[in-house]
Parts: C-alpha cells; sequence; structure tokens
C-alpha cells in the first residue's frame, strides 16, 4: 500500500504543480508572486521541550536561544474566469551552533521546513469583493535535513472544502476536511483524516506599510495506527509588519507561534517566536 500511495502522491503533485492551462479567448492572469525572501533574526522560548525530543517536528523540540533564519516564499497564480489555481515553495531553516566554554560543540535546528503545494479554487458565488466557492488542496511536507536521530519528516496532504478567496484583504480563508499519508517512519506508514480552518490575510496600513498573518488549525480525528508522535491538535500562525525600504526590499517585525499536542504526551509543546524580518517582496505578470 505504501509504494501505492506514493505513486499516487507523485501523480497529483506532477499534474498540479505547473499552474499552466491552455488559454482561449477567456481573460487570464499568470503571475509569479514572490512573497518574500529573506532572513529573519528571532528570539525563540520554547516550553516543554523535553517532552518532545522524540517528535519529528522541529519547532516543538528547539532550544530556548537566538538564531538567524532564511526563509523563501514564491507562488505560480493563475486566474481563469472564476478560476484560481496557486501553485506554491515555502522553504525555511534555521540553525545554531552553540560551543560552550567547556563542552563539545552543538546544534540545534529552530526551524525546518519544505512545503510543496497545490490550491485550486472555483467562484460560485461573489459579495462585497470576495469570492466564495469549493477548493481542493495537495501538498507535499518535508525537512532538509534532520540534526539528530528522530527521522525526516515526510507528509503528503490532501484537502477538500469551502474558501474565501481572491480579496483585497481576505487572501485566503478556508475550511476543509483533510486526508494525510504520514510515511515519515520506516515501519509506520499513517493514514490520518482531520478537519483544518487556515487563512492568509493582509491589510494595507498605510503607503509603504503592510500587515499580514498567515496560518491554520488542524484538529485530526482518525489514524490507521497508533504512532505516539503523530499530532492530536497543531497551531501556526505568523503576523508581520513589512515596511518597504528601497525598491522591493521591506524590513518589520513579525511573530510566530506553533503550539501541538502528540498522542503520547500529556502536555502541550510550543515555540513562541518574536523578531526582525528583512526580505523582498515583488511579483512578475507572466501573462
Amino acid at each position: 500500500m505504501g509504494c501505492e500511495m506514493k505513486k499516487i502522491s507523485l501523480f497529483l503533485l506532477v499534474g498540479l504543480l505547473p499552474g499552466l492551462a491552455v488559454a482561449d479567448e477567456a481573460k487570464t492572469d499568470l503571475v509569479l508572486n514572490v512573497r518574500r525572501i529573506g532572513l529573519e533574526w528571532s528570539k525563540t522560548q520554547v516550553r516543554n521541550s523535553a517532552d518532545y525530543q522524540d517528535s519529528p517536528v522541529s519547532a516543538l523540540k528547539a532550544d530556548s536561544q537566538d538564531f538567524i533564519k532564511g526563509v523563501f516564499d514564491t507562488a505560480l497564480e493563475y486566474n481563469k474566469d472564476r478560476l484560481q489555481w496557486d501553485n506554491g515553495l515555502f522553504m525555511e531553516y534555521g540553525e545554531t551552533k552553540l560551543k560552550p566554554y567547556q563542552g563539545p560543540q552543538t546544534v540545534s535546528e529552530n526551524a525546518d521546513d519544505i512545503l510543496l503545494s497545490s490550491n485550486l479554487s472555483y467562484d460560485c458565488f461573489e459579495f462585497a469583493g470576495i469570492k466564495f466557492g469549493p477548493t481542493v488542496r495537495a501538498a507535499y511536507d518535508t525537512e532538509f535535513k534532520t540534526a539528530d536521530t528522530t527521522p525526516r519528516q515526510n507528509i503528503v496532504r490532501t484537502n477538500v472544502g469551502l474558501s474565501l478567496f481572491d480579496n483585497a484583504i481576505i487572501k485566503s480563508l478556508y475550511l476543509t476536511g483533510v486526508y494525510e499519508y504520514d510515511f515519515t517512519y520506516a515501519e509506520y506508514k499513517t493514514s490520518k483524516l482531520a478537519a483544518e480552518l487556515g487563512w492568509r490575510l493582509e491589510y494595507q496600513v498605510r503607503e509603504g506599510v503592510k500587515l499580514s498573518t498567515n496560518g491554520y488549525y488542524r484538529e485530526y480525528l482518525s489514524y490507521s495506527e497508533y504512532v505516539p508522535t503523530d499530532l492530536e491538535r497543531d497551531l501556526s500562525a505568523v503576523v508581520r509588519m513589512d515596511t518597504n525600504l528601497w525598491g522591493d526590499l521591506t524590513m518589520g517585525p513579525y511573530v510566530q507561534y506553533r503550539r501541538a499536542r502528540a498522542r503520547g504526551v500529556d502536555v502541550y509543546g510550543s515555540s513562541f517566536i518574536m523578531g526582525i524580518s528583512f526580505n523582498y517582496i515583488t511579483s512578475f505578470g507572466l501573462r
């Protein structure tokens, strides 16, 4: 079953990712949206990390410390009539190397994520500039590497539900059912069902200043088998303010919060980050 699921997942991702369609006489838009490429300086406070040392989620087992993180977030956006098709690649990595006065050098990953995604939404109704309709999503969630003995995260995820989208403020607000196929552990290949609420909002405070937030809350409902590190609840949220420095270069404060609970742990693990973000943000019209 594992091989079959991998083949099906690979087929879905390859088929969805190009985000290109044959154009006819209807108006079409194809835009490469560089949401941000940047560096972030952050101060991290992690609680109950000792209970999550066996978890593949890096944010829940990190150390409380300062670190620098690189972020790459871009999307190929295709719009035609009532159809919106976004294909995105999000990558982030943060690593801190500590060398105590007496002791060996230690390495800790504070962030490690690669998310390849494709989101298809259809506008059935429109009110006050907000489009509403069904949405279908597919994603592959993994990491660059693992800094300890835990395996690298490998998850294929599909979502089906309803979405508000393509508004000046509400870029995406969705409620979906989720099917997850988790092959992080070689000996455990787990199928999961969940419900997910997600958002991506932007607000232009004034010229050259933009406030934005994105994130999700995921509640897991069933599992094909018991794995202690599988999450029961997962909340991730980011709030950022970008101020134009020069051209497409921005700077501003940001806050990032992750809170989750695993099946084999009685307490929640959390990661709170606040810092300064330096970014390059732009878009290119391809059609």
